[in-house]
This record gives C-alpha cells, sequence and structure tokens, in this order.
C-alpha cells in the first residue's frame, strides 16, 4: 500500500464517519453503562501492505467460542471515566481526530458517551490483544448495533493503526485473524450460514435451524466464518466506505453450522448475536 493510498483510505474513512447523525452512531447518550458496550474496528497494513480488518477469535473460555470478533465491552465505571477525561488531552487518539472539533459543536452529551465508548474500546483492545493505544489513529464511530440476545448496544469505533504490531493475546482470545479489506469486498466469499439448533436450543427459540448472512474466510489455520454483530459491524463499514453490499441471503452458497447451549453461556439461547 503506497502513502498515498493509506492517506486516501484513511482521509475518506474519516470523512464519512464525521458526516454521519449522531442519532445513528450515538442514539441513545443517556443510555444506562450497563447496558451499553464498545468496540473497536481496528484496520491496519496486512502481510502485503493492503488494508485488512483485524479481529480476535473467541477463546473456549467465553461466550461464542470460536466466532470472529472485535476487541472490545462493557466501561469499567471506576475506570473508563477517567481514561475518558484523559482522551481530551492533546495527542490523544480523539483530539487527533481531524473533525473532532467540527464533530462535538452542539453535541455534549455525545461528546461525552463518544469519549466514554472509545475508552472503553482502546482499554478492552489493550487488555486482550495488546493493542497499543497510542498507536491507533480514530477514524470515528459506525452505526451503533443493537443486540437482541444480551440486550446490549454496542457502538464501534474505527481506528487505523499506525504501525505493524506483535500482538499478544489474553485468555479471552484464540488468536488474531487478519481479513483484507479487497477480500471483504468480493461477493464471491459471502454465504448463507444456516446453523442447526440443538435439541434443547430448539425448543427454547422454537425453531429447528436459522439462516445468516456470513463470510467465508480462508486462513492459513482454516476456515473462520463471520457472522452476527461483527458481521453487521463489518458489512456498515464497508457500505458507508465503498458502497458495498453483499448479494441477497438468498442468492448464496449455504454453508451449515451447529449450535448447542453452551454457545450461549450464562445468557441462555435465543436470537443470535
Amino acid at each position: 500500500m503506497t502513502p498515498l493510498d493509506r492517506r486516501s483510505l484513511i482521509n475518506r474513512i474519516s470523512s464519512v464517519l464525521a458526516a454521519l447523525p449522531h442519532t445513528e452512531t450515538l442514539p441513545e447518550p443517556r443510555t444506562e453503562t450497563r447496558l451499553a458496550s464498545a468496540v473497536v474496528v481496528p484496520i491496519g497494513a496486512g502481510a502485503d501492505r493492503s488494508p485488512c480488518l483485524i479481529f480476535n477469535k473467541r477463546s473456549t473460555q467465553v461466550r461464542q467460542p470460536g466466532d470472529l470478533c472485535f476487541p472490545g465491552g462493557s466501561p469499567e465505571p471506576k475506570i473508563d471515566p477517567l481514561l475518558a477525561v484523559l482522551l481530551h488531552l492533546p495527542g490523544s487518539p480523539l483530539r487527533r481526530w481531524p473533525h473532532f472539533r467540527q464533530w462535538e459543536n452542539g453535541r455534549r452529551p455525545q461528546r461525552r458517551q463518544l469519549s466514554l465508548m472509545l475508552a472503553a474500546g482502546l482499554r478492552e483492545s489493550y487488555e486482550e490483544m495488546r493493542l497499543n493505544p497510542l498507536s491507533v489513529r480514530f477514524l470515528g464511530a459506525l452505526p451503533a448495533q443493537r443486540l437482541k440476545l444480551f440486550q446490549r448496544v454496542v457502538h464501534p469505533m474505527v481506528g487505523w493503526v499506525e504501525k505493524p504490531q506483535r500482538f499478544r493475546t489474553n485468555w479471552e482470545v484464540d488468536r488474531i485473524v487478519r481479513i483484507r479489506v479487497a477480500d471483504l469486498l468480493d461477493p464471491a466469499r459471502y454465504r448463507r450460514y444456516r446453523i442447526a439448533y440443538a435439541a434443547s436450543v430448539s425448543r427454547q427459540v422454537g425453531r429447528r435451524h436459522g439462516e445468516f448472512p456470513a463470510f467465508r474466510h480462508d486462513g492459513r489455520r482454516g476456515v473462520e466464518m463471520l457472522w452476527g454483530v461483527t458481521y453487521r459491524i463489518t458489512a456498515a463499514f464497508l457500505n458507508l466506505v465503498f458502497d458495498f453490499a453483499p448479494p441477497a441471503l438468498s442468492d448464496l452458497d449455504r454453508v451449515d453450522g451447529f449450535l448447542d447451549e453452551s454457545y450461549y453461556g450464562a445468557a441462555g439461547p435465543g436470537s443470535p448475536p
């Protein structure tokens, strides 16, 4: 990726996200903290220097084991409000966002919410994969996503990872998975993910299977299926920045999967994440 390509992509993403209505990115600034969570959507250069989205693969010790996700979680009430204040200091990822002053005009409640969500996402990213917060160039927030199963609103914060990093994962993460943006823009890689439910789950959800849009990634360590809320966040990013939409669900090749009650952990079965 040439410096011009990199600069053009960063500027495009930042401008597009800055123009989004705050009713989409931060729809409920007064939402209780326990109902809100944040993820960082990391973008960086891959081995061939082409832009990639960087995902975590969830470990077997957490809910939805084996799924691809972005690093993040719920704000810590004793830590993240203090980190949010630090994000207003010169040189922080938030203050280095060229659209910050334009964006914050007349948006004091949303400004506080944005600072808190970004602080939570960066802290969790450091804990999960040792992503250095000072190496992240904040590019803006994507539309918030609502989770039916866990009754939560997820706020995706997009960040450019300035330098190649050697990530170190904690117990929540099995490994790091990089997917090239060029691959995500390839319609042939999308699938119709048909998930069969175990009998115990089927009785509670009232159906034996469900079908969902998904992306198939053929990695060096096997096939990964990107689906659920992480798929929706990724799809929103691709649509906003590149005007890309995958084929209709009915037109996609089918891939089969299976889920039992252990997938959902303490939350219990229900709608997919």
